[in-house]
């Protein structure tokens, strides 16, 4: 999928969704990791920049920063006006939705996030609305009912927007689809990402126009889903970047067990193992 200004030739690298935000206490943990603190340890100094810069140099042209709240898409923003090669997202996750009715005005809590939305767009760094969707796996963080009523909403914020959407669905198939379904005609096309639904749910996404599930799109999820030595397709793999633990960080080393945009050769390389 190639969102509202980011075209580009068939022979660039694939831009990747690159989360410094957050969206649930783990991923707030997340948003930490790339400040040097893990588990509430600080073990070394925050890196952004390191991680950027190893990115770019590993051929990345695009990265777009992940909104997974009204706070964090201020930051996700801030971030993106940084760099010209980077975008952001602006949205709340599933497993944020909460946020909505905490702040005393759900209604005000929409607007401040559309008006964000229009402030980005002005900027040319606002290109899709999300992170936002169903997690049935992470209820202890937002119960579904209220998942479900700021999923809908914020299909009224794409449609405001005119912008495609980044979609999250763990564990909520049907739901999930029902809701697109209903939606359709608001958002001019989306990714499904976290995508752990059934065949049949894969084909009802599928089927809608311009919908993708990850298809063809490689995607790091930084900091998570490094390739781990334990995973089937790791012979395939033939990039290796230097690692440090993080109680040993070095600038110019990603840091172990923490994944990294710079590391999308290492998905690009398995892929065209796999095709020859």
């Amino acid at each position: 999928m190639l969102l509202p200004g980011l075209t580009r030739p068939s022979s660039t690298p694939p831009l990747i969704f690159f989360s410094v935000s957050g969206a649930t206490a783990t991923s707030r943990h997340r948003r930490q990791l790339h400040r040097g603190i893990y588990h509430g340890k600080q073990c070394h100094a925050a890196d952004i920049p390191a991680v950027l810069a190893r990115a770019w140099a590993a051929g990345v042209d695009r990265i777009i920063v992940t909104g997974g709240s009204l706070k964090e898409s201020r930051e996700a923003l801030e971030i993106a006006e940084t760099d010209g090669r980077l975008f952001c997202t602006v949205g709340v996750h599933p497993t944020r939705c909460g946020e909505f009715e905490e702040s005393g005005d759900p209604e005000g809590h929409f607007q401040a996030l559309l008006a964000l939305a229009k402030e980005g767009i002005a900027k040319g760094k606002v290109v899709a609305v999300g992170e936002c969707g169903l997690d049935y796996d992470r209820l202890h963080f937002c119960p579904s009912d209220v998942q479900k009523k700021y999923f809908k909403k914020q299909f009224e914020l794409a449609e405001a927007v005119k912008l495609p959407m980044f979609l999250h669905m763990r564990a909520a198939g049907e739901d999930f689809c029902e809701i697109v379904s209903e939606n359709l005609y608001r958002f001019p096309g989306g990714v499904t990402h976290s995508f752990t639904g059934t065949s049949e749910d894969r084909d009802k996404l599928l089927s809608f126009e311009k919908m993708f599930i990850e298809r063809m799109m490689i995607e790091t999820d930084s900091p998570y889903c490094d390739i781990k030595n334990t995973h089937a397709g790791i012979k395939l793999v033939k990039s290796v970047w230097p690692s440090k633990k993080k109680e040993k960080y070095e600038p110019d080393s990603t840091v172990k067990g923490r994944n990294e945009p710079c590391l999308v050769s290492k998905y690009l390389t398995g892929l065209q193992c796999m095709n020859t």
